[in-house]
C-alpha cells in the first residue's frame, strides 16, 4: 500500500508539472510573421545570394470548419483548425514535377459548395484548376485540365446569383482585368474586361520606390481580390513593388462585379512600412469563423532578394461607412486569435509591450559582421548570427530591470542555409532559460525534444515569468548557422507611461502635395511613438510605427485630400496619450 501511495504522489505531482509549465499553454494570441515551416528558396537564378525560406501572396480560405492557406512556391498548403496551429499538406499542383521550382505562384481559391478549388498565376492556356472535397489530405483531381484564361495574379469570386468572375493581372503596364466565367464548365463568358490602373501621380503610396520616390520605373499592380458586402464589391489590388517596406493594398469600390469602380477615401487600406514585420500588400480579405473579418498579406524582408518575403495577418473590418480597413498599429506584437466574442472596431492588440528593444545583448560568439545588437534592433532584415549552428550557442538579452513576461518570438534568419525547396523533417530545437541576476537560471521553455519547423518561433506563456534576463540556448538548427533576426520578449515593465507627445507638426509643402513631413519634441519616456492618419478625423486607419527618431517623412498621401493626424508615444510600461487631431489641407 505505501508503493501505492508513493506512485500515486509522483504521478500527480508530475500532472501538476505539466499543468503549470509555460509550454504547455493553449494559445489565444499569434504574432507576425506568423510561425509555419516556410519553404526555402527554389528560384535556382538567386542560390548564389543565400539559399532561404520565402513565400509571398497569400489567401486564406474557410472551408468545412477549417483555415486553409496557399501561398506562392510551397509545394503544398497549410489548414488551421483556430487560425495558430498550422498543418502542412505536401501536394506538387504543377507539371512537370521533376523541377523544383514548378509549384504553385500566387495562387487562388474558390469554394462551390462541397468543394475546395484552387489554381496558380500563369499566362499559358493549359493550366488546371484543381478540386478536393478533402483537403486536410492529398486528395485533388482536376476540375479542368485547361483552363483558358491566362490569368496572373488570379482572385475568383462567387456572386450571390451564382455567376463566377475571375480578376487578374500583374504589370507594371497593362491593367487588372475582370472575366466571367461559367461555373459549370469553367469556360469564359465574354470578353475580358480592363478595370483597374494605377495613378501615382494622384496616390502617393502607388508610387515605385521604398519611399515611393522612384522615378526608374513604372509601379506595379497586382494581387486582384473581390469582396462583397452590404451589397457593395470592393476590388482590392496591390501596388507598387513587392519589395518594399510601403507594399499595401487598396480597393475599389462599385455596386456590380464589373464596375465602374470607384477609389476608397481610405486609401491603401492594407499598410505597414514600420515597425519589425514591414509590408501588407498582396493579399487577400476573409472572414474567420465567427464572421469577424481578417486581411493576410506579404511581409518583405528583400535582403537574400527582392522576393524573400513571409506572411502577416491583420484584424479587419467595414466600418459602419463601408470603409474597409485593416489595423496594423502594433500589428507585430501579439495580437488576439478569432473568438466569438471579437469586436474588430476595435484593437485586437493584447496590449504586451517589446521589452528588450535594443537593450544590452551577450551571445557564444559572433560571425562576420552579423552582430550580437543586430539581434534586438527591430528590423527584420537585420540578423546576428553565431559562428556555427552547433548545439551550445546562445544568445542573451537584458531587459533592464525585473518584469512581466507574456510571451517570447524568436525569428530565426537564413545564414548559410544549404537546404532548397520543401523538405520534409526539418526541425529546430532550443531551451530558453529566465534569471533575475544573470548566474542562477531557470528552465522556462524546454524545446530540445521539437522535431516542428519553426523559423518564427512564438510562445505565449502559460503563467507569467518574472526575470529580467533570458537566454536563448541552441540545440539544432534545420539547416547553417545559429542565427536570430529578432529575439523579441513581450509583457509589461513596471515603469510610468510616456506622457503626451508635445510639439506635434505636420508640414505638408504646395509643390508636393503626396508628402508631408512629420515632426515632434523628443519624448524622453518613449521607446517608439505611433503616427495615426486617415482622410477623416474619425477614421484615422493608417499607422506607422517609428523608433530611435523624432520625425517621420510620409510620401503615402493623396494628392487632392486633406489628411489628419494623431500621434502617441510607448515604452515596455505602455501606451500613452494621443495628442490631439492635427488637420492638414
Amino acid at each position: 500500500m505505501p508503493a501505492i501511495k508513493s506512485i500515486r504522489f509522483i504521478l500527480v505531482f508530475i500532472l501538476l508539472l505539466l499543468i503549470n509549465n509555460n509550454s504547455f499553454a493553449q494559445p489565444k494570441t499569434y504574432c507576425n510573421p506568423i510561425n509555419i515551416d516556410y519553404g526555402y528558396c527554389p528560384i535556382p537564378n538567386f542560390v548564389e545570394q543565400g539559399k532561404h525560406r520565402a513565400t509571398a501572396d497569400p489567401v486564406i480560405t474557410v472551408f468545412k470548419g477549417n483555415y486553409y492557406l496557399f501561398s506562392t512556391n510551397q509545394w503544398g498548403y497549410w489548414w488551421s483548425p483556430d487560425m495558430v496551429s498550422w498543418n502542412f499538406v505536401p501536394r506538387k499542383f504543377l507539371k512537370p514535377w521533376h523541377k523544383v521550382y514548378d509549384e504553385l505562384c500566387a495562387p487562388a481559391t474558390l469554394v462551390l459548395g462541397d468543394t475546395l478549388m484552387v489554381i496558380g498565376s500563369t499566362y499559358s492556356k493549359n493550366f488546371p484548376i484543381w478540386m478536393s472535397t478533402n483537403p486536410q489530405k492529398d486528395e485533388w483531381k482536376e476540375a479542368i485540365d485547361s483552363f483558358p484564361v491566362g490569368a496572373w495574379d488570379p482572385g475568383f469570386f462567387l456572386d450571390d446569383d451564382n455567376r463566377l468572375y475571375i480578376y487578374f493581372g500583374s504589370s507594371n503596364l497593362y491593367p487588372t482585368y475582370v472575366q466571367e466565367i461559367d461555373r459549370k464548365t469553367f469556360l469564359p463568358v465574354g470578353e475580358r474586361k480592363e478595370l483597374l490602373k494605377l495613378n501615382d501621380k494622384i496616390h502617393g503610396w502607388e508610387r515605385f520606390g521604398e519611399y515611393h520616390d522612384n522615378t526608374f520605373l513604372n509601379p506595379f499592380i497586382e494581387g486582384s481580390w473581390m469582396n462583397k458586402h452590404n451589397g457593395k464589391y470592393y476590388l482590392q489590388y496591390s501596388a507598387p513593388g513587392t519589395e518594399f517596406s510601403g507594399y499595401g493594398d487598396g480597393v475599389y469600390i462599385s455596386d456590380h462585379p464589373t464596375g465602374p469602380f470607384t477609389y476608397q477615401s481610405h486609401n491603401p487600406f492594407s499598410y505597414k512600412p514600420g515597425g519589425f514585420a514591414n509590408g501588407a500588400g498582396h493579399g487577400a480579405t476573409y472572414q474567420d469563423l465567427y464572421k469577424q473579418w481578417w486581411h493576410v498579406s506579404t511581409v518583405v524582408l528583400a535582403t537574400k532578394n527582392n522576393f524573400e518575403r513571409r506572411i502577416g495577418i491583420w484584424p479587419a473590418q467595414f466600418d459602419k461607412d463601408g470603409i474597409l480597413s485593416t489595423n496594423t498599429a502594433y500589428g507585430d506584437y501579439p495580437h488576439y486569435l478569432p473568438t466569438a466574442k471579437a469586436n474588430h472596431a476595435e484593437s485586437q492588440f493584447t496590449g504586451w509591450m517589446l521589452l528588450n528593444y535594443n537593450k544590452p545583448i551577450q551571445v557564444s560568439s559572433t560571425y562576420g559582421g552579423f552582430s550580437a545588437n543586430l539581434a534586438n534592433d527591430e528590423n527584420i532584415k537585420t540578423y546576428w548570427s553565431a559562428a556555427t549552428g552547433n548545439k551550445g550557442e546562445w544568445i542573451q538579452t537584458d531587459l533592464g530591470k525585473i518584469s512581466s513576461i507574456k510571451a517570447i518570438q524568436i525569428n530565426y534568419a537564413d545564414q548559410d542555409a544549404t537546404t532548397m525547396g520543401k523538405i520534409p523533417g526539418l526541425y529546430h530545437q532550443y531551451k530558453l532559460y529566465s534569471s533575475n541576476d544573470g548566474k542562477n537560471w531557470k528552465l522556462l521553455i524546454d524545446k530540445s525534444e521539437n522535431k516542428t519547423d519553426i523559423p518564427h518561433e512564438y510562445v505565449e506563456l502559460k503563467n507569467s515569468a518574472e526575470a529580467r534576463f533570458l537566454k536563448l540556448e541552441n540545440i539544432h538548427m534545420p539547416s547553417g548557422k545559429f542565427a536570430i533576426s529578432g529575439f523579441r520578449v513581450f509583457g509589461k515593465s513596471d515603469i510610468a507611461v510616456p506622457d503626451t507627445v508635445q510639439h506635434f507638426v505636420v508640414l505638408r509643402g504646395d509643390a508636393e502635395k503626396r508628402n508631408s513631413w512629420l515632426k515632434w519634441q523628443v519624448n524622453e519616456k518613449a521607446t517608439g511613438y505611433m503616427i495615426y492618419t486617415g482622410t477623416a478625423p474619425d477614421k484615422l486607419y493608417t499607422s506607422m510605427m517609428v523608433l530611435g527618431t523624432n520625425e517621420y517623412y510620409f510620401s503615402a498621401m493623396e494628392k487632392d485630400r486633406t489628411y489628419y493626424f494623431q500621434i502617441e508615444a510607448f515604452n515596455e510600461g505602455g501606451i500613452g496619450k494621443r495628442t490631439t487631431v492635427v488637420k492638414v489641407e
